[in-house]
């Protein structure tokens, strides 16, 4: 430390010992007296990932954490977020998430939301969908439209986004083993139409190692997978200037039971094997790290949540510029959509989903999210419904347009409790990335189930603590209500939309060009096994000629094989 930073260090450390010279005289004096007349509630206190928790917070607790840390909007290590004037200039994008049933189906939902003032689309697909199968297929009976939208073919993508301009609306795309398939029906549509590809914004999630984590939707191997992943990013990278061909993703290991800080850090870990896979190529880090983005969940700990998304950012901009020489300051900026958490609505009283999802959706705010989706009161039961859905848009509007909280940028930056948890949330994610590194490196943490343990191990310890009430679930372990029955409007799915969807791609598949259909699929089990090759513009030709998804996945199984996980017990 030079003089000068010496210096200025002299006022901080004489006030972090005056705070805790009074701390000590409040402890023995009038705290002591009222705890003699009025004990607390409990012996000791947790955070929602199980950190203790103290009393209260002063300047001797965060007297190892500089201002330079904490720094300020748009300046590394960006801890107070990525952009100098975040809501100031433009208000995060409001992205509610729909897919049901048919294409068409989904685009009215589609044209109701943005009618109501949403500002991006994010598409939820059926299951076969997001396992690469096509509707036809036996493994997908009863489950075509069911969980989200199924898309097929290229014409499916068209319909979907039917009179929705994709050079003005931002859209995200939830899925993964397959991700690279609808990303090539994306740009099929885009050139069909005539549009800039570079004026393309969006994302596919595309983050296939979150999949071995916690979300067990995969086709292919890991290896093959990850080639995929890097074929996808470096494609866009020279193609798509806005477009984010990545969204790597904790959410799902939040919901599959892991702790707040488990989330960041094995998102972390991905998004460092990512980056290594395609660094490896010869690109430079500063051509594609820019257009990476992330996609984090909103617990319940309104205080430990806003300190989890700002470590997240301080230790992603310091990973990129120490560990991988990024220059470009775009390259350290840790861009995330955020959704509010899906597992903590409840059946029970089913309206005060409501209250959960408002007090999230303000914690995702105040930790400056890019993007932010507000579950459905009714998400507990089934698909949301158009009234469940504009109630949580309107949930979103309210803290933009009402609290006042989009004036002032990290209002909560320099809170004694925030910044202690911001620090010591950054402290174990660099523990935990140590320790998969010790372990041999992220890929191999999934081979021997490190990450799964892991996630059960705090997800058991959840569950216990929820079953013995000490934590408390409002209708279900505190305050219920068994006399209650509240009744409440829940979407339902149209019967005859499996039958018409199935219908429509016989009919596309009997009439379609079938030279053009073996040529192209042999084209892409070539590239396939030619590892140095990129497959994306094979798999976009094979799009234009009307292969379909299952297909194209039955083409390369051929090639890469079908992964079977080993079973963590």
């Amino acid at each position: 430390m030079d003089d000068t930073a010496a210096e200025a260090a002299k006022p901080a450390a004489d006030e972090a010992s005056r705070a805790e010279a009074r701390v000590r005289d409040w402890e023995d004096n009038e705290l002591a007296k009222f705890l003699a007349k009025r004990p607390e509630t409990k012996p000791q206190y947790f955070s929602g990932s199980g950190a203790p928790v103290q009393r209260v917070y002063t300047p001797a607790d965060i007297a190892d954490v500089p201002f330079e840390e904490i720094g300020l909007p748009g300046q590394y290590p960006f801890t107070r977020g990525p952009y100098p004037t975040m809501y100031r200039g433009r208000t995060w994008t409001m992205r509610q998430i729909a897919g049901f049933g048919t294409p068409a189906e989904t685009n009215q939902r589609f044209q109701y939301l943005i009618a109501q003032g949403q500002t991006g689309l994010s598409v939820d697909f059926d299951m076969p969908t997001l396992m690469g199968y096509d509707s036809d297929d036996a493994m997908s009976l009863g489950e075509v439209g069911r969980e989200g939208v199924a898309v097929d073919v290229l014409e499916d993508m068209d319909k979907l986004f039917e009179g929705i301009n994709l050079e003005e609306i931002s859209v995200s795309m939830t899925i993964n083993p397959s991700a690279f398939i609808l990303l090539a029906m994306y740009i099929a549509v885009a050139r069909r139409r005539g549009y800039d590809l570079n004026k393309l914004s969006g994302t596919i999630q595309n983050d296939i190692l979150k999949e071995y984590i916690a979300q067990k939707e995969w086709i292919f191997p890991p290896e093959p997978s990850m080639r995929i992943v890097r074929d996808t990013i470096t494609y866009t990278a020279t193609r798509m200037a806005r477009y984010n061909p990545i969204n790597i993703s904790g959410y799902h290991t939040s919901e599959a039971g892991a702790s707040a800080l488990q989330e960041i850090a094995f998102t972390i870990a991905a998004a460092r094997e990512y980056v290594r896979t395609v660094v490896a190529t010869g690109m430079d880090v500063d051509t594609f790290a820019p257009r990476l983005s992330f996609f984090f969940v909103c617990q319940a700990d309104f205080f430990e949540e806003i300190a989890k998304f700002r470590a997240a950012r301080r230790y992603y901009a310091r990973m990129m510029k120490e560990e991988f020489g990024a220059s470009n300051p775009d390259s350290m900026r840790m861009r995330f959509h955020t959704q509010t958490a899906a597992a903590t609505l409840t059946k029970p009283q089913p309206y005060i989903n409501i209250v959960r999802t408002a007090i999230q959706a303000l914690a995702a705010v105040l930790g400056g999210t890019q993007s932010l989706h507000t579950n459905g009161l009714d998400e507990a039961y089934t698909i949301p419904s158009e009234f469940a859905m504009k109630l949580a848009l309107r949930t979103q509007q309210i803290i933009a347009e009402e609290t006042n909280v989009t004036q002032v940028i990290d209002p909560l930056g320099g809170s004694y409790y925030v910044e202690r948890l911001t620090a010591d949330m950054e402290t174990g994610i660099r523990r935990y990335l140590d320790t998969i590194d010790e372990l041999g490196g992220t890929l191999a943490c999934i081979e021997s189930n490190y990450f799964q343990k892991e996630i059960a191990d705090f997800a058991y310890e959840f569950a216990q603590r929820k079953a013995s009430g000490d934590r408390t679930v409002i209708g279900v372990n505190k305050f219920v209500d068994a006399a209650e029955e509240q009744q409440i409007e829940v979407h339902r799915l149209d019967p005859d939309s499996e039958r018409r969807k199935i219908a429509r791609l016989k009919e596309v598949k009997e009439s379609r060009d079938q030279a053009a259909v073996a040529t192209t699929l042999a084209e892409l089990r070539r590239v396939a096994s030619r590892p140095d090759e990129n497959i994306m513009p094979a798999t976009i030709a094979a799009v234009e000629a009307n292969v379909s998804m299952g297909e194209i996945v039955k083409a390369l199984e051929t090639v890469f094989g079908r992964y079977t996980e080993r079973p963590v017990f």
